[in-house]
Order: C-alpha cells, then structure tokens, then sequence
C-alpha cells in the first residue's frame, strides 16, 4: 500500500496535472474518485478543510490533506523528485 493518496475528480485538469508529475517521478499512490457535487464531498471536506480537487494525503511525511494542483507539484518535486535529500 502506497503512503501517498490523491483525491481527484475524473476530467479535472488540475487533477491531470498531479497525476502527472506523480507518474513522471514514478510514484505509487491510492486514487480516491469523488463526487462531482461539492456538496456530496464530505470525505475531502474533512481531510482539507474544503471540498476542492485534487487533495493529496502523504502519511509518511505528515500531510494530511494538501490542496492546490501546484502547491501538491512543488511538494512531490521537493519531497520525491531527484534533488530532494
């Protein structure tokens, strides 16, 4: 099982963007699909704080619910990419 979790929305861009850098750095991760209504988004809401997508879980490193496509990037390229210590 992977330590990494990626709420996403099927057809999001910004989702497609972190699936992206995800396989580009070879990383393994469990996909959560959520509903396409806000209001039906109880799940991300309580990991996030806000019921927007993608949210990225990486229990390994304490993050327990990013939000924001390019917030998520830098994280993955600084804490997985092939500069990071």
């Amino acid at each position: 099982m992977s330590n990494l979790e990626l709420y996403e929305l099927e057809g999001c861009p910004y989702c497609a963007k972190v699936i992206s850098k995800l396989d580009e750095l070879g990383l393994d991760y469990e996909s959560h699909m959520v509903a396409r209504s806000h209001s039906e988004r109880t799940e991300v809401k309580d990991i996030s704080g806000q019921t927007g997508v993608p949210v990225l879980v990486d229990e390994k490193h304490g993050i327990d619910g990013m939000p924001e496509s390019d917030d998520i990037i830098e994280y993955l390229e600084e804490t997985y990419g092939t500069t990071a210590t």
